[in-house]
């Protein structure tokens, strides 16, 4: 078994997995494919946000603002997925200031520990640096070239 070829055809390939690649060298093949990964992780994260918010047993208790912003990320990243628009991507930038909000508000787990935490502001953090990259990539969407031979 050739694991360079597989690592390279499943895990790391310029043309499906192109977050090395400056946003103004991609090409719309790349910058869809990049987009639908995180539309994808978007969505699946906040759709079982959305679900499981609706319980009582979190520190936001019974409110509904909480379930009701985690759907509309959810739909916001349908809408990136499908028409690639920056507002799309403006709107689900937000996600992780949301994340960081709730949790300046509601604390985070009381097991949590303090390396916990901070790993999880990084986290937070460091998705928030990505978003910026894919604000550039739906405005840069519509004057992108098509990869030669692709339909």
């Amino acid at each position: 078994m050739d694991w360079d070829k597989l690592l390279k055809r499943y895990v790391w390939d310029d043309a499906k997995t192109p977050y090395f690649i400056a946003v103004r060298r991609l090409t719309r093949s790349q910058a869809h494919h990049e987009l639908f990964v995180y539309t994808l992780f978007l969505g699946v994260l906040f759709g079982f946000l959305a679900i499981s918010a609706l319980s009582a047993r979190h520190p936001h208790g019974h409110s509904a603002l909480v379930p009701l912003y985690a759907f509309s990320v959810v739909c916001a990243a349908i809408v990136l997925g499908i028409s690639k628009h920056h507002y799309a991507a403006l709107y689900c930038a937000g996600a992780p200031v949301a994340g960081l909000a709730y949790f300046a508000v509601y604390g985070f787990h009381a097991g949590l520990g303090p390396v916990d935490k901070v790993l999880l502001v990084a986290a937070m953090l460091l998705w928030l640096r990505y978003c910026v990259r894919t604000i550039a990539i739906a405005r840069a969407y519509p004057g992108m070239p098509d990869p030669s031979g692709a339909p």
